[in-house]
């Protein structure tokens, strides 16, 4: 940034969270709000005669989501900084934000102006922000990754649990497989017991948990 005020460009498909925002952070420095938009479709555009020093972006918008945006962005103008502004903060979804589009930080829509102000000043001078929540799923997300790694089940396994949560019964998995029906009670055993679940709605329930559905 070639002077001290940091200049924002917020793109949220609510128009209610843009006047929230921007009655947060007019008129205390050094922030100035140069543009905005509901439509993040037209952003790039719109931002590229602007240049901010700073997006400030929601995360699930139609047309384009948040994680789209912010690689077109960081592909278009590297030097912008990317702050995810968001309702959820589900692991996932920030792993994919951080990992596909490389942003920031990542807050939620819970927090207030002291810590909205903190975080943008933050990312501004070039650091990484990531609300306290955030960071709690990211670990729960990471533990999960390592829970499935350390289960060690295989690509076989993790079809037949696929098709189980389609409510298949053994017969009907190994004619979608073109196995035995012995094999399949096989890998069945050897599921429950690596998930260390014993029903099929455990069995369902850590699959939905670790992503394999």
């Amino acid at each position: 940034m070639g002077t001290s005020t940091i200049k924002i460009f917020i793109v949220d498909d609510h128009q209610i969270v843009i006047d929230g925002l921007r009655s947060l952070l007019e008129g205390t420095a050094p922030f100035k709000i140069v543009g905005t938009t509901t439509d993040p479709t037209t952003a790039l555009a719109t931002m590229q005669p602007l240049q901010p020093d700073v997006l400030l972006t929601d995360v699930m918008m139609p047309g384009l989501t948040g994680q789209q945006l912010a690689k077109q962005v960081r592909k278009a103008f590297p030097d912008i900084k990317i702050l995810a502004l968001s309702m959820s903060g589900q692991g996932d979804i920030v792993d994919e934000m951080i990992n596909d589009a490389d942003i920031n930080g990542y807050v939620l829509k819970n927090i207030g102006k002291e810590e909205l102000t903190r975080a943008i000043e933050k990312i501004a001078g070039g650091g990484i922000y990531f609300s306290e929540e955030v960071l709690t799923e990211l670990e729960k997300e990471s533990n999960k990754r390592k829970e499935t790694e350390d289960a060690q089940l295989t690509q076989r396994e993790i079809e037949i649990i696929r098709l189980i949560e389609k409510e298949m019964g053994n017969k009907e998995i190994a004619e979608t497989l073109f196995i035995s029906e012995r094999t399949v009670e096989t890998h069945r055993k050897n599921i429950f017991r690596k998930t260390h679940t014993n029903s099929v709605i455990g069995l369902v329930k850590y699959a939905y948990e670790h992503r394999l559905i």
